[in-house]
């Protein structure tokens, strides 16, 4: 006699299958900009995650980068900032659907949480330890306040920082110089291919910037 089986839980398999394939697709999206698939996965690498890491995410949107990095990179815990009521919504919305505990996300300006007392003793002292690393997605223009921030909360803090516009960029470098920091800068441009009757043609989407430096020297 044949038994009967459970179905599996649909947001279950969601969970699942979002560990093996982070495509853009997989996010709730809405209005809010995402990072996409491509400058994740070299943002990501910049980054040097590990199962102990403590990520902080200035900017966070919709929480790609989050939920990727608890998910596929394993990361011990995941802080997010993020200021717009309607990003965080959409936020919370992918936080459940990739049904971790590992992120915690904080509602409001970055640059002000970092400063509040209690927020700072969390990321130098929490249950998980030290925050190591933290993506920067948007600054709302205070990079470099953000930036001091971060190195004093750990002066061996890996940074990644993506940017679009050349004004910023150049902001970025400056600040760079300012703080003496020997930073790498990549420029990530893609483009996708899209049908055009008979055809395929490649159509290019805006190069991001990437910006990475610190973190702790590991030995040869």
């Amino acid at each position: 006699m044949m038994r009967g089986f459970r179905q599996p839980d649909k947001r279950k398999r969601e969970r699942e299958k979002g560990r093996n394939d982070m495509r853009d697709e997989w996010f709730i999206r809405g209005e809010v900009p995402m990072t996409k698939s491509e400058v994740r996965a070299v943002s990501l690498s910049k980054l040097e995650l590990d199962s102990h890491s403590v990520l902080l995410d200035i900017g966070a949107g919709t929480g790609s980068v989050s939920v990727e990095a608890a998910l596929v990179w394993g990361v011990k815990r995941v802080f997010a900032f993020e200021k717009k009521a309607e990003a965080a919504r959409l936020f919370e919305e992918n936080r459940k659907k990739a049904g971790t505990e590992k992120i915690v996300l904080k509602e409001g300006e970055a640059l002000s949480l970092l400063r509040d007392p209690a927020v700072r003793r969390e990321l130098e002292a929490g249950q998980e330890g030290r925050a190591t690393h933290a993506f920067i997605g948007g600054s709302s223009g205070n990079m470099k306040e953000i930036v001091e921030e971060l190195l004093s909360l750990n002066p061996c803090m890996r940074v990644v920082i993506n940017v679009i516009a050349l004004e910023t960029l150049a902001s970025v470098i400056s600040m760079l110089d300012e703080l003496s920091i020997d930073g790498e800068i990549v420029s990530v441009q893609v483009s996708r291919a899209r049908k055009a009757g008979g055809y395929h043609l490649m159509q290019g989407q805006n190069p991001v910037y990437v910006i990475s430096f610190g973190g702790e020297e590991k030995e040869a």
